[in-house]
Order: structure tokens, then C-alpha cells, then sequence
């Protein structure tokens, strides 16, 4: 018996096998190799980039009767402890590349840090809605190549996270509401105030941006690859809007043509658009308070460009309820690797679905299998984590 079996009757696992196309990558407008090269050319010219840790867990991949564990640990990426460096400021540096190019001036990120054109730069305002990770990101390539910044965040995003995204210089209003209403929001105050969008997810209207954001999450995966060697059989990946998935499965999907691994997604129970989308065969709504401790998945309305990479490649749809999260972030602490509440949810469905005969059946776990998780933060909220993990 494993200790996550007491987690199986809370669990939801809806299986996608029968609208997988085994095909060929097709979505190159979306995301692509040849973007990610021009990514990869922008964001490693920045000061204190370094490739980040993938931790071979050959220990826990023996007790899980599997071939090999990767975990892929974005905890120090650029100093913001999470992936979410690599998009949301990759898009400021793009928005800003673009203005500039409006009057004439071609330039690339290494020329905007230097602040060559602060005179230009400075007029300029981003803004977008967060639970906390996109907007520090945002903020940060605002400081870091000179323009303004409007953050805005829900009513359930911590103190912590807000001060976390306001040392980055950037203003930060609360709102009443939720994710999506603070993403409404955000949206409406730039149209009234000429502030350019740096949104994470996509939607009726706004589809541009959010594939640059994706697109920066690409340097991470092409990491991982590179660092295990080795192609592995199953991606267990976290959801939220999407974004994060499917510059994941994009990037392997045309890497590996229609020879791709299988992909699954878990979410939070209350808050698991992905899987309903997956029900619905089409982008559906979850209503209510989103409230879950894994808070950079909070996200009731799926990413518009990021579903039509995900709804024919993924294998299977995990919900999964806040309880076993803290149990995983010890598990890992154990193993000197911080990981916080957003960053367990597919290792997390992994050792769920893993004490299930029928799960593993499924999803093809066996003990040839070879599993890749992204660690896509650390303690980006160092009180909460300290009270999961230590309290």
C-alpha cells in the first residue's frame, strides 16, 4: 500500500486517451523551435542567467517502482524563484523592442538593460493581473529595461507576494474577486489608461503577448531535455490557465514529432478548467472563489491559444485536493529541494496516481517508465512555506 492511497477517493482522473492525435506538431503560429531559438538568443543575454538544476531522484523512482524520476528545479531561476521568470519579463522585453521599432530603432534586450533608451522607455507602462509569480516577473523586466509598471492581484493573494512584486518598484492594487475578475480588470484599466498588456493567459481579443510569455517558459524545457539525455515516457505537469503546458508539450511535441510522451495535467479540485474544458471538448468557465492552496494555479478560464496546443496531446486530467500538497513539499524538503505549493501538483498526482492499479493502467505507468515534473517555484512565499513544511 503507499501512503497517497488515502488521497485516491478525492482525486478525479478523466482520461483523454480517445482525442489524442498522434500526429505531428501543427501549431508553429502558436508556438515554435524557430521562436524559441530567437528566445532562447534574448533571455541567456541576460545578466545572471544560468541553466537551473535538474535533480535525479533515483531513490523515490525506486519506491515507485518506476525507471527514472526527473524533477526539474526552477526555484533559483534568475533570483525570483520561479519559471515565471522566463515570460512574463521576455514579453516586456518584446512589448518594448516593438514600441521601439515603431520609431526606428532596432534593438535587442542586451541594449534595453543598459537603459540606451531610457527616454523612450520610461513613457512606457505594462501591466497585467497575477496570483503572484507572472506579476513579480513583469515587474522585474520593467525595472530591468526601464519602463513603468501596474500590477494588479485578487483578494486571496498573500501579503508575502505583495511585497514580493512591489520591490521590483511596480504599483500593486487589490482587487475584489478572484483571478479571472483581477484579469478583467486589468484588462480594463489599460484600455483606460494606454497601458500595454503583459498577460499570461489568452483570451477573445488578446492572443499576441501570451505566446511570447509561453514562449519564454520554452528555455526551461529545452534545459530539462538537454540535462536528462534521455527522452522520457510520461510529463506530469501542473495546470493553472495552461500556459506553462503547453509551451511544455509544444516544445516536445515538435521535438519529437508524433513519437511525443505522455502528458498529464493536474489541477486543484476547485479549480480544475482544464479538465472540465477536457470534458466539455471545449474551453469552459469554473465559477466560484478558486480558492486552493496551490495559489499560482488558481485560474478558473483556460488560455484560449494555450488549449488549442493542449486539448488533442494530453493522455489524462488529474484534480487533486490541497491536502496531499504539503505532504509533497516535505517529501522534497527531505531532499534538500525547495519546492512550493504550485510546484508539487504533478509530482503530487504522480504518487496519487501511482498507488492506483487502475490509474497506473491508464496512464501507462510501469516500471520502464521514465517521469519529468518542472519545479516551477521555491518559496515565493517564504511564510507559507515555512508554516506547510515546518509549522
Amino acid at each position: 500500500m503507499s501512503e497517497f492511497d488515502k488521497y485516491l477517493e478525492s482525486t478525479n482522473l478523466y482520461d483523454n486517451t480517445a482525442d489524442v492525435k498522434k500526429s505531428e506538431y501543427a501549431h508553429q503560429d502558436i508556438l515554435s523551435l524557430k521562436k524559441f531559438e530567437k528566445a532562447k538568443k534574448e533571455i541567456t543575454s541576460w545578466e545572471g542567467y544560468k541553466t537551473t538544476s535538474l535533480v535525479k531522484l533515483d531513490e523515490l523512482a525506486q519506491q515507485q517502482g518506476v525507471s527514472k524520476i526527473y524533477y526539474k528545479d526552477e526555484s533559483s531561476r534568475f533570483g525570483l524563484k520561479s519559471f515565471k521568470a522566463l515570460g512574463g519579463a521576455y514579453a516586456v522585453a518584446n512589448l518594448l523592442i516593438l514600441e521601439l521599432k515603431k520609431l526606428g530603432i532596432d534593438t535587442n534586450s542586451k541594449e534595453l538593460f543598459s537603459k540606451k533608451y531610457l527616454h523612450v522607455t520610461k513613457g512606457i507602462t505594462v501591466s497585467c493581473a497575477t496570483d503572484g509569480n507572472h506579476g513579480r516577473s513583469v515587474a522585474w523586466g520593467a525595472r530591468m529595461f526601464g519602463c513603468q509598471c501596474e500590477i494588479y492581484i485578487h483578494s486571496h493573494v498573500s501579503q508575502s507576494r505583495e511585497e514580493a512584486i512591489s520591490k521590483y518598484g511596480a504599483n500593486v492594487h487589490r482587487i475584489e474577486g478572484n483571478y479571472d475578475e483581477s484579469v478583467r480588470i486589468a484588462d480594463e484599466e489599460a484600455k483606460k489608461h494606454g497601458y500595454f498588456t503583459i498577460s499570461d493567459t489568452s483570451y477573445e481579443g488578446y492572443t499576441e503577448v501570451p505566446k511570447d510569455v509561453m514562449q519564454g517558459y520554452t528555455v526551461m524545457v529545452e534545459e530539462a531535455l538537454r540535462q536528462i539525455a534521455d527522452k522520457p515516457t510520461h510529463v506530469f505537469l501542473q495546470g493553472g490557465v495552461g500556459g506553462m503546458a503547453a509551451a511544455v508539450v509544444s516544445f516536445m511535441h515538435e521535438t519529437y514529432k508524433s513519437n511525443f510522451p505522455i502528458f498529464v495535467i493536474v489541477e486543484p479540485k476547485n479549480a480544475d478548467c482544464l479538465l472540465q474544458s477536457a470534458k466539455s471538448k471545449k474551453p469552459v468557465v469554473v465559477e466560484g472563489e478558486l480558492e486552493t492552496i496551490m495559489a499560482g494555479l488558481s485560474c478558473g478560464q483556460v488560455s484560449l491559444v494555450a488549449w488549442e496546443i493542449l486539448k488533442d496531446t494530453v493522455w489524462a486530467y488529474m484534480s487533486i485536493e490541497d491536502e496531499v500538497v504539503p505532504e509533497v513539499m516535505k517529501l522534497l524538503a527531505r531532499k534538500n529541494i525547495v519546492a512550493g505549493e504550485s510546484a508539487v501538483a504533478g509530482l503530487a498526482g504522480f504518487l496519487i496516481a501511482n498507488s492506483s492499479e487502475d490509474m497506473r493502467n491508464t496512464l501507462k505507468l510501469e516500471c520502464n517508465s521514465k517521469v519529468l515534473f518542472f519545479g516551477t517555484e521555491g518559496d515565493t512565499d517564504e511564510k507559507m512555506y515555512q508554516k506547510l513544511v515546518k509549522g
